[in-house]
């Protein structure tokens, strides 16, 4: 059965099956302007990071049914509670038991989830968690003997009502299916196998790290880490890529890594000491891609544009944004970061910074990610954006209608007439040339300023955007206005009355629709920067191509990526009976089960080895607690 019919079995099945947010309806982008606006302006207000202080919080310990395993297996996903089909075919591959990636490579599921961010779309609520996250992931692992653990980090649509949604998801203990949730906080550590450890941190909408986080993380974590050991840091964002045109991104993330990983605060005398242990990866979602930066060791040639060869030494940078909210764009991914910049306002910093480069394997490919974009502005694809989007369509005909009035009544005061439907039926081939024409001005200018720009080189320089909307909607205007000319003057005179003014208003509305809503999508993909270049599939609500990346500890201490993915999202479904007490429920299993496939060849990590200290034997570990 479909979506459509899944809704109908919402009873049974305990929630609602959502289909995915189309973020340029109208009705979606109103709502979320509202929430994100309100969410901005409280923040500061309403930031229940400094209230959890009061929450109890020590360490987790991963995995739950077997503390002493010499080896781990640990999910990342992030991005995921956006439309139930993408989202439902991504927690059944999570849940599988195992799971055959390439020939010869299995991979068994996670005994830590590590939720990544945005457990939720359009905003937090109760029943939004209820039907977009908890429903699909509890029909997916009903239940579970290994009792694997979950943990989650709120991104920024989590926090839009303050975390009270999420707080009360994930902090209370309360199992999501067959996962435990432990955590009291929006932010944690879990200590791993061979002295191996996973720490998430709590943004708030880009925010700093708040007090009772730094305290929580220099009491329960610094004081534990040992020469030698190995950190992975789960963020909310990759600022790392923002540090590309924002210098101070990286900021927050380098001085934790400064701050409470390498060094710790030492309380007799207030200096940092150095606790010998190192970040070997950071990993995050927020943009639905997938892609790597790869540390550049002393050894590489700086300057050869070569693809840095796999090396276990090397430091990565992650982002997994695959959960199922809509894909999002590869091809505008900076080729190297310095981090943190050298123009960083952060007083105290690495210099020279460490460089990174961008992996050869993103998802989707620079070049799919350039097609994927511009079906935005194809009427002949399924993802054009009035298609996409309900209402938009009949949002640029009522906007266009409104102002072909107002440029009637102007062309009739420039006519000398006093009617304006008098003055339209009277024009002439002259005045529709001459709509036209200014029209095609208007449209061209556009052209002009991305010209300019290009040629000045000017990537910060002055944005036009806009200006160049504006420019672009009033084209559209003097076109539609130009072609209600062509048709009312070609009426029969001895129509009078409502007839014409009625046939004009209705093909105004029409055409009005379909260009306004082509040129808008047209001005999308002419913008490569900013929240508005973000439209550009956004706005096409791609639940395709869906994704996660599962992580394998091993005895030795090495940890192994396994970047996975699934390339079309289940549509048809099954539904099973759930013995539960004290009713049965129906849980909705995929007729067909996705496969799911490895983006590139696994990448291979080693545990960090302190200066001047020998390799340590892979079962040392750290002093229990």
């Amino acid at each position: 059965m479909d979506l459509r019919e899944l809704r109908e079995h919402a009873t049974e099945l305990l929630f609602t099956p959502q289909e995915p947010v189309r973020w340029l309806a109208p009705k979606e982008l109103a709502r979320t302007a509202v929430k994100v606006g309100l969410a901005a302006v409280f923040a500061d207000y309403a930031d229940k990071r400094e209230m959890q202080g009061a929450l109890p919080a020590g360490l987790l310990h991963a995995p739950l049914a077997r503390p002493d395993a010499e080896e781990a297996w640990i999910d990342f996903v992030a991005d995921l509670g956006d439309g139930f089909e993408s989202t439902s075919s991504v927690a059944h591959a999570l849940a599988a038991p195992e799971l055959t990636v390439a020939e010869g490579v299995s991979c068994p599921r996670g005994s830590l989830l590590v939720l990544g961010g945005d457990q939720v779309y359009p905003v937090a609520s109760t029943t939004a968690y209820e039907d977009r996250m908890k429903g699909p992931y509890r029909a997916a692992l009903p239940s579970a003997p290994d009792r694997p653990l979950m943990v989650a980090l709120p991104g920024n649509h989590d926090w839009y009502d303050g975390l009270t949604a999420f707080l009360r998801v994930f902090a209370q203990g309360r199992p999501i299916g067959g996962w435990e949730t432990r955590q009291t906080r929006s932010y944690f550590a879990v200590r791993l196998p061979h002295r191996w450890w996973l720490v998430g941190l709590d943004s708030q909408l880009g925010s700093y790290v708040d007090d009772p986080q730094r305290r929580y993380f220099e009491t329960a974590l610094s004081p534990r880490l040992l020469p030698g050991d190995s950190v992975i840091v789960c963020s909310a964002a990759p600022t790392w890529v923002r540090s590309d045109e924002d210098r101070d991104a990286f900021n927050t993330l380098h001085w934790f890594d400064r701050n409470i990983i390498r060094t710790r605060l030492d309380r007799e005398n207030g200096e940092h000491v150095d606790t010998g242990a190192s970040i070997r990866l950071w990993i995050t979602g927020d943009k639905h891609h997938y892609a790597r930066y790869a540390e550049r060791l002393p050894e590489d040639p700086s300057d050869s544009g070569a693809t840095l060869p796999p090396d276990p030494r090397r430091r990565q940078m992650v982002t997994c944004g695959l959960g199922g909210a809509f894909l999002a764009a590869t091809h505008r991914l900076p080729k190297e970061l310095p981090l943190p910049p050298s123009t960083s306002r952060m007083r105290d910093r690495d210099d020279p910074p460490s460089m990174f480069e961008l992996a050869p394997h993103t998802y989707p490919d620079a070049e799919e990610s350039r097609s994927l974009a511009h079906a935005i502005a194809s009427p002949r694809s399924p993802h054009w954006l009035p298609r996409r989007n309900r209402g938009f369509a009949v949002l640029a005909g009522v906007m266009q209608l409104l102002l072909v009035l107002v440029a009637s009544g102007a062309f009739a005061l420039a006519k000398g007439g006093h009617h304006p439907l008098d003055t339209v039926r009277m024009a002439g081939i002259d005045d529709v040339l001459g709509l036209l024409c200014t029209s095609a001005v208007l449209f061209a200018l556009p052209f002009v300023f991305g010209l300019g720009r290009r040629l000045a080189r000017a990537r910060h320089g002055p944005r036009f955007g806009p200006f160049v909307a504006v420019l672009l909607q009033l084209a559209v205007t003097l076109g539609v206005l130009a072609i209600a000319v062509a048709v009312a003057s070609a009426l029969p005179e001895s129509w009078h009355g409502v007839w014409p003014l009625l046939i004009a208003l209705a093909l105004t509305a029409v055409t009005g629709a379909f260009f306004g809503s082509e040129l808008f999508a047209l001005w999308v993909l002419w913008t490569d920067h900013g929240l508005v270049a973000e439209w550009q599939m956004s706005g096409q609500s791609i639940d395709d191509r869906t994704g996660f990346v599962r992580m394998h500890l091993a005895r030795d201490g090495t940890l192994t990526l396994y970047p996975l993915v699934i390339d079309s999202t289940c549509r048809d479904w099954d539904l099973r009976e759930v013995p539960d007490v004290p009713t049965a429920w129906q849980r909705p299993v995929p007729m067909t089960p996705s496969t799911v496939r490895l983006v590139e060849e696994p990448v291979v990590i080693a545990r960090h080895t302190a200066p001047g200290l020998p390799d340590r034997p892979a079962d040392a570990d750290s002093p229990t607690d």
